[in-house]
């Protein structure tokens, strides 16, 4: 017996797998991405390729990844030493947070 195909939103059958390699720190990069949008991985890397903007809706799984990812951020920076050593993934992290937060407020 086969199962029924399953439809996105407007009506079309996602029947195609695309996958691809990354390192380490962009999967981590990535996976905080996705986190901090609430939005399913499929759905935030169609909507980054396709330049249409990510908008985050605010829900208690946005708000859980933000106070988890702030947390390990915090971590991080009571680990390093004076404010050396910040690399650029901390850092887009840290940007990551503050657009998700500005999103949550409604932006200026």
């Amino acid at each position: 017996m086969m199962s029924a195909k399953v439809y996105d939103g407007k009506g079309r059958f996602r029947g195609k797998i695309v996958s691809f390699r990354c390192s380490e720190e962009e999967n981590a990069l990535l996976d905080a991405a996705v986190k901090l949008s609430g939005l399913t991985k499929q759905d935030y890397i169609i909507n980054k390729i396709t330049n249409r903007e990510v908008v985050v809706q605010p829900n208690s799984r946005v708000y859980k990844a933000l106070k988890d990812t702030l947390a390990e951020v915090l971590a991080e920076l009571k680990r390093i030493d004076s404010g050396g050593g910040v690399d650029g993934d901390l850092l887009e992290i840290i940007r990551l947070i503050n657009i998700t937060l500005d999103g949550a407020k409604g932006g200026e």
